[in-house]
């Protein structure tokens, strides 16, 4: 199976002993961050809806953004993003046998890289799926990137012989995957939490859920979608009687998270 996540707003910059990789779609987050670096403060603020000290960041990070960076200025995606996702995750603590399974196996899907591995060098930066930018290939990133993430998850698919893909992204990210140009079936697990028999999805928990999944994927090596529905990490269970078809979903007590 592949498994694919979403990015993280948030990074951890410290360094790493390990050996990077360079993404597929290098040109191109290139090529978007020279057409950040052209917007003005005020833009930039108001394209994702930063405060000022964010958006100054963020403006310094695109002017900084460059094609022959140094190794301070690169880090491994799944070790450099720092959100809820990565703390399901918890890439650091993979052993270096199931980082090497997870880099043929995960994908993280990115506004600015298109399709990351775990291990692929990235540079600081924040650039939303849903951001409306402008390019030449349209109004926002979706339309920048068609079917250019659809055709790369089919090729990885391919590549590890798996026609499976498990979502485990959130929608602004997973609705830039073109659905007419992907092969392969989709299987997008669900998380809730139980409270008073009345089971809701409470973000901040179902999205370090999505990395814990991610995570169980890539430590039993699974490839049957059928072995999801063992997934119990942080309490959770399989609750056939709220899935559907491809759509799993897993409940805890609402105490435990």
């Amino acid at each position: 199976m592949l498994v694919v996540i979403s990015p993280a707003k948030r990074l951890d910059w410290a360094e790493r002993a390990v050996t990077a990789t360079e993404p597929d779609f290098q040109d191109d987050a290139l090529r978007l961050a020279k057409t950040a670096r052209n917007l003005t403060l005020g833009e930039l603020k108001k394209l994702m809806d930063l405060s000022d000290d964010l958006a100054r960041l963020n403006r310094d990070r695109f002017r900084a953004f460059t094609d022959q960076p140094g190794s301070e200025d690169l880090r491994p995606a799944a070790l450099a993003f720092a959100g809820d996702t990565y703390m399901g995750l918890e890439a650091g603590s993979l052993e270096p046998d199931e980082m090497e399974w997870a880099q043929e196996h995960l994908r993280i899907l990115s506004g600015l890289y298109g399709v990351l591995r775990p291990l692929d060098a990235i540079q600081a930066y924040r650039l939303e799926m849903g951001s409306r930018l402008k390019t030449r290939r349209g109004k926002n990133l979706y339309d920048y990137w068609r079917d250019q993430l659809s055709k790369a998850l089919n090729a990885q698919g391919d590549a590890v012989g798996t026609d499976v893909l498990v979502n485990c992204a959130s929608q602004e990210y997973f609705g830039a995957v073109a659905p007419n140009s992907l092969k392969l079936r989709v299987v997008t697990p669900v998380f809730m939490e139980d409270k008073a028999g009345s089971p809701k999805i409470v973000s901040f928990f179902a999205k370090r859920a999505r990395g814990a999944m991610a995570r169980y994927i890539v430590q039993n090596r699974l490839t049957d979608p059928a072995s999801l529905l063992d997934f119990d990490t942080g309490g959770y269970a399989y609750r056939p009687d709220l899935s559907a078809e491809d759509k799993p979903v897993f409940v805890r007590p609402a105490d435990v998270g």
